[in-house]
């Protein structure tokens, strides 16, 4: 089977290079990993290409995509994050009704109300008030603990949307230690966890797995999304933004006629690549 491994230095590079290895040999890979090194960064010209291949094909913009993992507008008017919970749910059953993608909630719509056995759970204040008490360790004896971070956003049932013709084994997936059943079957949601990992330097690490993800049509948006929430956690929490790293079991490169032009265009960044196998 195909894997890659690529890194890049901010959004656009990270994913240009996974697009661009993808490309070069198959448009189908397994077990890719995606590290980003500075997530809160993009090159607004690849952004406004992304933009206009989506337009094109008729799909969701990079901010739609971004804003299902982290509503920044409201997030950046609310005085913390028990107000953007608040406010978020207040508009969800507005969300649900202008798009059907919505319909049976959001990625961040996970992250605050998890549907756990006891009632939702809100992870994202779970994680701000670990991590506020863990950082007040820090020059102590014990010290704060590095990896002890975890966000669900998958049920245990749930299944991935397969790319048509590829066949449904290529999201299958066993979730660990995940509180709520699932029964339905097809569509929302491919993003499985999210944890987060607290270095010496008091810089704050994310690592997030997809079960299946389509490269074009929802990958960029993934990726402003996941920075972006790790941005807020770490700014919540007094630590510096640290590195995004982004896998998943299945990857497919979609548009690939429309992204064969972006990916001419832009020159490559120097990336490691992990051998078909």
């Amino acid at each position: 089977m195909k894997n890659i491994a690529v890194t890049g230095s901010d959004i656009s590079s990270a994913w240009l290079n996974a697009c661009r290895a993808m490309a070069a040999e198959s448009p189908v890979a397994y077990h890719t990993v995606v590290r980003i090194e500075n997530p809160l960064d993009e090159d607004p010209a690849v952004r406004a290409a992304v933009d206009e291949i989506l337009s094109t094909a008729g799909l969701q913009s990079v901010k739609t995509v971004a804003n299902t993992i982290f509503p920044a507008a409201v997030a950046a008017t609310s005085s913390d994050q028990l107000e953007l919970t608040r406010r978020y749910l207040d508009a969800m059953p507005t969300l649900r009704r202008l798009s059907p993608a919505n319909i049976y909630g959001t990625y961040f719509g996970r992250l605050v109300s998890y549907p756990g056995p006891d009632g939702p759970v809100n992870q994202l204040d779970a994680i701000i008030t670990r991590l506020s008490k863990e950082t007040a360790k820090s020059g102590t004896r014990t010290g704060p603990l590095s990896a002890a971070y975890e966000a669900g956003f998958a049920l245990p049932g749930e299944e991935g949307n397969a790319p048509p013709g590829e066949g449904r084994m290529s999201a299958l997936h066993a979730p660990v230690r995940v509180p709520g059943q699932d029964t339905r079957v097809p569509g929302f949601p491919c993003l499985s966890h999210c944890s987060f990992q607290l270095d010496r330097t008091d810089t704050l690490h994310a690592m997030a797995h997809y079960r299946s993800q389509l490269m074009v049509e929802r990958a960029y948006g993934n990726y402003v999304g996941l920075g972006r929430l790790l941005g807020y956690i770490a700014g919540r929490t007094g630590l510096r933004t640290g590195q995004l790293t982004v896998t998943a079991g299945y990857a497919s490169l979609d548009q690939r006629k429309r992204l064969g032009v972006l990916l001419a265009a832009c020159h490559p960044e120097p990336m490691t690549t992990a051998q078909p196998v």
